[in-house]
């Protein structure tokens, strides 16, 4: 008989020492490679860098990707250096999704945008520069974590193929040739899981490739991080439509600003929220026919669905 989902209470609540784990950890990592940044990159755009890196936030990717890696028998601490490269590429996500160009918005995670800190310039250059600091902590990480040249290789491919045109990069392509139109549910579906299900995705492969798990453990995990990184939008969803800036950290209500297609819009608030609650279980489920240990994943995926910011 299958269980009952967790109320949002208890599932916000049973996932916050793995958050605050991952967030403390993925933080202290960031925090030196912002002061690295400053003489890896002189001037006005290092400064910038830095910054970027150290944007706070609630680092469930960080804390899927240690999740995972424990799932398949992982045990070393140096995976937090995975985690803070799959933050890294995240941040890159996000300075640029903020520009003018794109979203248009000042505030991200409670303080100003990089470009509003700076200027649109220094900022997107910023963005672009996040890309290859990325591969150097990736690269240390594996380096901690005694992995060969063949894991960094795997690893490197399911980050920034994530990060890139047929992830992220393509997933916002279609987000901006998006605005304005009405999108049916697959058409939304293919653009999310690009733009903010590519990079979940591919944390939850991660940890299973830095744990050097089966191929079919990390298939698992990918499957897992296919329909959680879906069910993180359509939460996302709901929030903008819902929330405010204090508990976002952001401006509400963007989405309908910009007349942009959305799973509220298409399916209503309750509606929206059932299709998370749906995709989260079926995430779970993928875990349980593969044999991978699931309790970490589990708790997170009912957090996502659940999440007030």
């Amino acid at each position: 008989m299958p269980k009952a989902p967790l109320a949002p209470e208890a599932a916000r609540e049973s996932a916050a020492p793995l958050l605050i784990e991952a967030r403390e950890r993925t933080d202290k990592l960031l925090a030196a490679w912002s002061e690295r940044a400053l003489d890896l990159v002189p001037g006005r755009d290092g400064a910038a860098l830095a910054y970027a890196l150290q944007s706070p936030g609630k680092r469930v990717r960080a804390a899927l990707v240690l999740a995972a890696y424990r799932s398949v028998g992982g045990l070393s601490p140096a995976i937090a250096g995975v985690a803070a490269a799959v933050e890294t590429v995240h941040t890159y996500s996000l300075v640029h999704d903020d520009l003018p160009c794109m979203d248009d918005d000042d505030l991200r995670r409670g303080r100003p945008t990089t470009h509003r800190a700076f200027d649109v310039p220094t900022a997107t250059r910023a963005g672009f520069l996040l890309v290859p600091v990325a591969a150097l902590v990736l690269a240390q990480a594996a380096r901690d974590l005694v992995l060969g040249p063949a894991a960094l290789g795997r690893m490197a491919r399911e980050l920034f193929e994530a990060g890139g045109a047929e992830g992220m990069v393509g997933g916002q392509w279609l987000d901006l040739e998006a605005e304005g139109k009405a999108l049916d549910i697959s058409e939304l579906t293919r653009m999310h899981q690009g733009k903010t299900g590519a990079l979940i995705r591919a944390a939850c492969a991660l940890g299973g490739i830095a744990a050097e798990a089966t191929g079919a453990q990390v298939a698992a995990l990918r499957a897992y991080g296919e329909d959680v990184g879906l069910a993180f939008q359509v939460a996302d969803d709901v929030l903008d439509a819902t929330g405010t800036s204090v508990q976002l950290g952001k401006t509400p209500g963007r989405d309908a600003e910009l007349g942009k297609s959305t799973f509220v819009g298409l399916l209503g608030v309750d509606g929206a929220r059932e299709e998370a609650r749906r995709l989260a279980e079926r995430a779970v489920e993928h875990l349980s026919r593969a044999g991978v240990g699931s309790k970490a994943l589990s708790l997170l995926a009912h957090y996502i669905v659940t999440r007030e910011s």
